[in-house]
């Protein structure tokens, strides 16, 4: 029925594609670094991960303190570490504007206390203004010389008596 030549012809030139296309695809792995033994979702960047803020520390920092969405977050190279909040109650959240109360961001896990510098002509980095307003977000920025903390490290921020526990840094 079938011609024996046709058929093995047939069979070579499939063999060499299918040869040709492995020796193209292991190109293209080794150029783009990509392996097998490499899962997509490990490699993805954590600043795309969603907020990690639990329902119920979220609901208890708007309850009790009067804030919402705080985060803290590495700039100007990683050397300041910025913590914000977006306040919605400012008579609750009046202590952590407060001047008095000395901020701390601490890192259990490596034994790292930052603070809010403070300097001789600017005074200290955040913004305490005497009237806070529902639906502004406020700052205070913390000195990390030496880049102690990272993105992805957990901190803690304790103002006075408010405690932001479990923080990563983004």
């Amino acid at each position: 029925m079938f011609d024996k030549k046709l058929v093995s012809s047939t069979n070579g030139m499939l063999l060499a594609g299918f040869l040709a296309g492995g020796i193209l695809v292991s190109a293209v792995e080794a150029q783009s670094g990509a392996s097998a033994a490499k899962p997509a979702a490990a490699s993805a960047p954590y600043r795309n991960q969603p907020s990690r803020i639990a329902k119920r520390a979220a609901a208890i920092y708007e309850s009790v303190w009067g804030i919402e969405a705080p985060r803290v977050k590495a700039v100007e190279s990683g050397v300041i570490l910025q913590f914000s909040y977006r306040v919605l109650d400012p008579e609750k959240a009046k202590l952590l504007s407060d001047k008095k109360v000395e901020p701390l961001l601490v890192s259990m896990e490596k034994g790292v206390k930052l603070v809010v510098p403070s300097f001789e002509k600017v005074g200290q980095l955040r913004q305490a203004p005497r009237e806070i307003e529902a639906g502004k977000s406020y700052w205070m920025a913390f000195s990390n010389s030496g880049r102690l903390l990272r993105p992805g490290d957990r901190v803690n921020v304790v103002i006075g008596q408010f405690r932001a526990e479990g923080l990563i840094v983004e």
